[in-house]
């Protein structure tokens, strides 16, 4: 598998027949209730705060080695990404207490919101 981006990942899954209760990127978009980007002044770090739904607050962050490199668009975009991870995590987490419960739903299911 070439493509390790999210879509790609899910695209394998889907030909392979996974048919397991899982996580999408849909349900890691639908988690996401909000999302709040702060650039310290006079640097490159970016930080992005990403609100889930049950209020809780996840953060990542971006900075470019050299200041000539900075982007702003591109800080935002890694420091979401990075936030964005430890979604994954955490709804994983959620997913397999609710397997472990008995609570997961239908086989080849997701995780539905």
């Amino acid at each position: 598998m070439s493509d390790t981006s999210e879509a790609g990942i899910e695209t394998a899954l889907q030909a392979a027949g996974a048919t397991a209760p899982r996580l999408t990127p849909g349900d890691v978009d639908l988690a996401i209730a909000a999302e709040a980007y702060y650039r310290f002044p006079g640097t490159t770090m970016t930080v992005c705060c990403l609100t889930l739904r049950n209020g809780f607050h996840v953060i990542g962050h971006s900075a470019a080695a050299s200041p000539g490199n900075y982007n702003e668009e591109l800080g935002r975009m890694i420091a979401r990404l990075k936030a964005r991870e430890q979604i994954w995590m955490l709804e994983g987490y959620l997913l397999r207490q609710r397997l472990s419960q008995g609570a997961a739903g239908e086989p080849g299911g997701t995780l539905a919101a």
